[in-house]
């Protein structure tokens, strides 16, 4: 017996409906607690920090990484609704294309296109 994916990704929020709103309308993922977003097979990495990382905020516990098919059209759409997109050129690598945003409540977000093939 083994686990097959991730069943679901839960966390508090100071408003549910707004954040799960704003998901919804800017990442198109269908979210809340009646909300069952359906997604594409694919890569999943699942690993622990160090508690001292600096790959993300140190007042996080964790940072969301979403896979996407065209960061570059999705980060244009991000910018023109006024979210913040940070992309560095090291962030482009073998594993693929990477950016952050951060939701309404600061939550980090990665973005990640991974490599073609």
């Amino acid at each position: 017996m083994t686990v097959e994916g991730i069943g679901g990704v839960f966390f508090r929020s100071r408003d549910p409906g707004a954040r799960a709103a704003w998901y919804r309308e800017h990442l198109g993922i269908d979210a809340g607690h009646d909300a069952i977003w359906q997604q594409q097979a694919g890569m999943t990495v699942f690993a622990p920090f160090d508690a001292d990382s600096d790959y993300f905020a140190a007042d996080q516990q964790f940072m969301l990484n979403l896979r996407v098919t065209d960061l570059d059209a999705l980060a244009a759409r991000l910018e023109a609704a006024g979210i913040d997109v940070e992309r560095r050129p090291d962030w482009e690598t073998e594993y693929g294309c990477f950016a952050r945003v951060h939701d309404p409540e600061g939550l980090p977000i990665e973005l990640w296109q991974p490599p073609a093939g």
